[in-house]
């Protein structure tokens, strides 16, 4: 009977009553990109260290989650949002970000996903008593897998006008002179990873601060990966204005007053990086009550 009571004590530990619940929240922050253009001193990377606060944008959704027990949860959320990147921001201090400043490119894009998720909030097994929430704070890791749809766009340095990039072409992606590069996809998963804390303002209300990074599986979510190719490619498979076009936003190098102009074959990204992405955001939940698994009967016996 006592090891029954035991087992029964061991598989209840982090539920409480009404274990399990459902809340649905919004969210609203800063987002900002991690790829090829932009940038600070030194080489680029896709962490935090090249990141442009002056390009920061901002992303907003909406999520549903569940959470089986109190230290763990499952969310799905729909975000809408933009990135953005730009060479012109990057300060040169003679090294090598002086390259990614000479090539003077930008982009815009915006981003719709959907993430799968899950939550795990460590500092549970800590609480003497999980299902008292009121005031508590509780900082958790998450993660999960996401896809996501973007359409990169650049400015004309002739017109000033934002433009679609990926039709044009820009680095002979899907055209018959570059057989091995592929035109690519407006469309990529990505792998979110984060962390954040949740404040219970009450039972059913709770504000939380989220860091969550997008690694993609495309290199083009700013439309640079590879290198410069001859525009007689674009002429030889294009209309006239169209090619005219992909000419100008293929290659700015040289329109931002630097002698530098780059020339067919040159390096224009990196395409051994894929590029990333991040958001900080601010989550309002609601609990929308509690399932099953009434453990009210199940609390660890005390024995004399």
């Amino acid at each position: 009977m006592l090891l029954v009571s035991a087992s029964s004590c061991i598989s209840s530990f982090g539920q409480t009553e009404g274990s399990s619940v459902f809340e649905a929240g919004v969210s609203f922050g800063p987002s900002n990109f991690l790829g090829d253009l932009g940038g600070n001193a030194g080489k680029g990377t896709k962490f935090i260290k090249d990141n442009n606060f002056p390009m920061t944008k901002f992303i907003f959704g909406g999520y549903l989650s569940y959470q089986p027990n109190e230290w763990l949860g499952f969310r799905l959320a729909i975000n809408r949002g933009t990135i953005e990147g730009d060479d012109a921001v990057i300060k040169g201090k003679g090294g090598l970000e002086e390259a990614r400043k000479y090539r003077n490119s930008n982009f815009r894009s915006r981003i719709t996903e959907g993430m799968l998720l899950a939550e795990i909030y460590p500092t549970v097994f800590l609480e003497d008593d999980p299902s008292d929430v009121i005031g508590r704070l509780r900082p958790y890791l998450v993660g999960g897998i996401g896809y996501f749809k973007f359409n990169p766009q650049g400015t004309d340095p002739l017109t000033k006008e934002w433009v679609d990039l990926r039709p044009l072409h820009t680095e002979g992606q899907g055209l018959p002179q570059f057989p091995g590069r592929k035109e690519y996809k407006l469309t990529s998963l990505n792998i979110p990873l984060g962390f954040g804390a949740k404040y219970f303002l009450s039972e059913t209300v709770n504000l939380a601060l989220e860091v969550l990074h997008r690694t993609t599986f495309t290199d083009y979510l700013d439309d640079v990966s590879t290198t410069y190719v001859d525009p007689a490619v674009f002429y030889a498979n294009m209309p006239l204005a169209q090619a005219q076009l992909a000419e100008r936003m293929a290659n700015k190098s040289g329109n931002n007053g630097a002698t530098t102009q780059y020339t067919p074959g040159m390096k224009r990204g990196t395409s051994s990086n894929n590029d990333a992405y991040f958001s900080v955001n601010l989550k309002l939940g609601f609990r929308l009550g509690r399932g099953g698994n009434d453990y009210s009967s199940t609390r660890c016996p005390v024995r004399f």
